[in-house]
C-alpha cells in the first residue's frame, strides 16, 4: 500500500481529493479498528479512487458527547471540524464508523457542515458495482457468515442492504441472525455499554447478541462499525469460541480478496 496523503498535502500542491476518508477516533488509535482503516485505504487505492485523510488536523466529530447531554461540548467540537473541512472545500466524505456516519451527515448541516457522506459499505458496494475494486477468489470462499446491523448505520440511517450486497458478492453463503435488519438488537455499544460497567442483570447485552449470532453457527461474524467488532469479539471470547468464529469488519473481508 502507498502512503496515504494528507488534505494539507494535496492542497500545497494545489489540489483536492474526490473524498476525504474521515478515519475516527477508533480508527485511528483501537488496535481492531486500525486494521479496518488500513484494509478499506488498501481497498481505496485499489480501486484507483482519490482520496486523503485529515490526519492531526482530524478530531472527533463530537458524537459522544451528544449522546451523552453534552450538547455545549459538541457544537464546540462540530464547528472546528466544520471550519476545517470547509477550509478544504471538503464535498465527499467516507467512514468506516457509523457513528461518524450518522453525525457527519445527520448533525452537522445545521451547523454549516454540508457534505455527501457515506458509510464504507455503500461506498464499497458502488465501487463493487462498478467493477473497480480488482478481485480474486475470495479467501472467505466456502465460509458460513452472519452479519450484524450497527445500530447508527441500521435503525438511524436505514441502510441494511449495501453491507449484504458486498458480502453476497464474495460469499456463498449469509446466515440471518433471527433478529436482523429492522429487528436487529444493539450490540451494546450504541447504549454506551463499551464505555462503562454494566447496570445490574442477568446478562450484558453483547453476550445476548453474540449468543444470538453463534446460534446459526457462523464461521465468521461480519459488522461495520469498530465499536460492534469490539462488542461481539468480547462476545465470542467469553463463549471459547474464538477459533471457530471469527469477527471481521466488511472492508477487511473485501480487502483479503483484492487482487495482488
Amino acid at each position: 500500500m502507498s502512503k496515504i496523503k494528507t488534505v494539507a498535502e494535496l492542497a500545497a500542491e494545489g489540489r483536492k481529493p474526490e473524498f476525504l476518508f474521515w478515519v475516527g477516533c477508533a480508527g485511528s488509535f483501537d488496535e481492531k479498528s486500525k486494521k479496518v482503516s488500513k484494509a478499506f485505504a488498501k481497498i481505496l487505492q485499489s480501486a484507483q479512487i482519490d482520496f486523503a485523510i485529515l490526519g492531526m488536523e482530524e478530531s472527533c466529530t463530537g458524537d459522544p458527547a451528544k449522546r451523552a447531554g453534552n450538547e455545549f461540548l459538541f457544537q464546540m467540537m462540530a464547528l472546528q471540524n466544520i471550519d476545517v473541512l470547509n477550509r478544504y472545500g471538503i464535498k465527499k466524505i467516507v467512514t468506516a464508523c457509523p457513528h461518524c456516519f450518522n453525525t457527519l451527515k445527520n448533525e452537522y448541516p445545521s451547523l454549516g457542515g454540508h457534505y455527501e457522506v457515506y458509510h464504507h459499505s455503500q461506498l464499497l458496494q458502488k465501487l463493487l458495482d462498478e467493477n473497480r475494486i480488482p478481485l480474486q477468489e475470495s479467501s472467505f470462499e466456502g465460509k458460513s457468515v452472519t452479519y450484524h446491523d450497527p445500530c447508527y448505520l441500521g435503525r438511524a440511517n436505514g441502510e441494511y442492504q449495501a453491507p449484504r450486497q458486498v458480502l453476497t458478492k464474495l460469499i456463498r453463503e449469509l446466515k440471518e441472525m433471527e433478529r436482523h435488519a429492522e429487528r436487529a438488537m444493539c450490540c451494546g455499544a450504541g447504549g454506551a455499554q463499551m464505555f462503562k460497567e454494566a447496570e445490574k442483570g442477568n446478562k450484558e447485552v453483547n453476550i445476548e447478541r453474540t449468543e444470538q449470532a453463534l446460534k446459526v453457527h457462523p464461521d465468521i461474524i461480519a459488522v461495520g462499525c469498530p465499536f460492534c467488532k469490539t462488542m461481539l469479539s468480547d462476545g465470542v471470547k467469553h463463549f471459547d469460541q474464538e477459533d471457530q468464529t471469527k469477527v471481521f469488519d466488511i472492508a477487511e473481508i473485501v480487502a483479503s480478496s483484492l487482487m495482488q
